[in-house]
């Protein structure tokens, strides 16, 4: 994953100290973009170490429309819970653990009446288009919507995902990202985005190609300095493969739905250890 140290190598060279919503202060970089080839293993950083199941979990969780942090953390992933709380949720005159309408409502119902899921099913209209127009320029995915984003207390940051095929049976895939914290979050991005990438490839009969990554503001919190200085001193490890098991019926829309950690293993995946960082909220 020597893509993952040359992005962070970017921020510290080339970015300006900027303040910020958080009052911590940042290191930013505005746009930049990476490349990771899906056929030559599967994009998870090793010079620390990233929970896979995790991020798993909290993908499954978006595919499901839920915003409701409370499931998420039943599937043993607290990484929403700082969001979630009785006074964040407050200021918009929600209950707690009510999200609003994050990544899950925008991805399954944007545009609809937030609680009710009488929007646009975005993830079923992709699939749709993919088992019925596989050249079709319009893959796209979106989770920005300028008429709900101030009624949440984070507005999605990787806002935009586009697939393309290629020959008949090649899907990549593109993210944009509006705000990337480099250090805590950009990691579980693109292992999460080439999960996706392999989850809806297989649902659809095809190949993993590339997940190209494409960032907006790209920052380093002033807070992550001395973390990110560790992680350069150590060496990238040999990339594991993605193994997609006992899923031969999981099948277009309600395959992608169903998809359970259990079906996935990361063979090979070995890490330097685990970097504790704060997480600016």
């Amino acid at each position: 994953m020597h893509q993952y140290q040359d992005l962070l190598r970017h921020v510290l060279a080339n970015g300006t100290k900027h303040e910020d919503r958080t009052g911590v202060g940042t290191i930013s970089a505005f746009g930049y973009q990476t490349r990771f080839d899906l056929r030559a293993g599967f994009p998870i950083v090793t010079t620390k170490r990233v929970p896979f199941r995790w991020v798993a979990e909290e993908l499954f969780w978006f595919l499901s429309g839920s915003t409701d942090e409370a499931d998420l953390r039943a599937r043993g992933v607290d990484i929403w819970q700082e969001w979630a709380t009785a006074e964040q949720t407050a200021r918009f005159g929600r209950e707690e653990n009510d999200l609003g309408p994050v990544y899950g409502y925008l991805w399954r119902s944007f545009g609809g009446d937030y609680p009710q899921m009488n929007g646009v099913d975005q993830i079923a209209r992709l699939i749709r288009e993919i088992e019925t127009n596989p050249n079709s320029r319009r893959l796209i995915v979106t989770g920005w919507n300028p008429e709900t984003c101030d009624e949440v207390a984070l507005p999605p940051c990787h806002t935009l995902f586009q697939f393309k095929i290629d020959g008949g049976r090649t899907l990549h895939c593109q993210l944009y990202q509006r705000s990337a914290d480099a250090f805590l979050g950009v990691p579980f991005n693109i292992s999460s985005y080439a999960l996706m990438t392999h989850l809806v490839a297989h649902v659809c009969g095809l190949e993993v190609g590339e997940f190209i990554h494409t960032f907006g503001d790209l920052h380093i919190y002033s807070n992550h300095l001395e973390q990110v200085e560790e992680l350069l001193s150590r060496e990238p490890l040999e990339l594991p493969t993605l193994e997609i098991q006992n899923a031969e019926n999981l099948k277009g829309l309600d395959g992608l739905l169903n998809f359970k950690y259990e079906n996935l293993n990361l063979a090979g995946y070995q890490s330097h250890g685990k970097i504790a960082a704060p997480v600016a909220v």
